[in-house]
């Protein structure tokens, strides 16, 4: 009887509009300067739109020392925060907001592992990345951080969100 009523009401959802909507969310992507440099901009952005992500606003910018070092402050006292800053200011970086339905989590599908060796075939670090350091792209690895990193490159009147519409 448990089991006919579940049936049975199963098959009303679609009915009475109760489908569960994916959530819209909004993830910072940095592509680092060896992705801008190798002139793989157009083809990292292609990747996110093609697999359902939007941009909702981009732009190219020469990171100071400073604002590297605020950026990744979460690292400071790691081994490799020196070698990061530098890396990060070497050259001009692309920030963009990506949106769509579980942006934080696609986005970071769409990348691939941190490492490019150990990425999965056909994802944006294992086509375009050379190592841990210059794998071509930056993510938000979660909602709360994407806030916090969207806001520190754009304000709020620069981002065209589709939830705006």
């Amino acid at each position: 009887m448990k089991k006919k009523l579940l049936l049975f009401f199963a098959a009303l959802v679609p009915f009475c509009g109760f489908t569960a909507e994916p959530t819209i969310e909004q993830t910072l992507s940095i592509i680092k300067p060896d992705g801008v440099q190798a002139h793989h901009i157009g083809d990292i952005v292609s990747r996110f739109e093609c697999q359902g992500l939007s941009v909702a606003a981009i732009k190219m910018v020469q990171l100071s020392k400073a604002q590297a070092e605020e950026f990744y402050s979460v690292h400071q006292n790691r081994p490799f925060f020196k070698d990061l800053v530098a890396y990060m200011i070497s050259g001009p970086v692309v920030v963009q907001v990506l949106e769509g339905p579980n942006a934080v989590a696609k986005n970071r599908e769409i990348m691939g592992a941190t490492d490019p060796k150990k990425a999965a075939p056909h994802t944006i670090r294992a086509d375009f990345g050379t190592d841990m350091e210059k794998n071509a792209v930056h993510g938000s690895d979660s909602l709360e951080n994407a806030q916090k990193e969207i806001a520190f490159f754009f304000a709020k009147e620069d981002i065209f969100s589709s939830k705006d519409k």
